[in-house]
């Protein structure tokens, strides 16, 4: 399992996500900076800022 705390890109966002696929995880961290934070335009350096933050989750169940 594999997580993304949205604080660690957007400080103060309590906003996150697990998944075992990491595309997925991508395709709903784009998600929510849109609805959320008003991003209409995702760069490649953001990409990279996300998969940079995604973590392994240990024991998760």
């Amino acid at each position: 399992m594999k997580e993304f705390q949205c604080g660690s890109l957007v400080p103060g966002c309590q906003w996150h996500t697990r998944h075992e696929d990491e595309a997925e995880i991508m395709r709903r961290v784009a998600e929510h900076l849109r609805e959320t934070h008003g991003e209409t335009v995702i760069r490649e350096t953001m990409i990279e800022a996300i998969r940079s933050r995604i973590e392994k989750v240990p024991n998760a169940a």
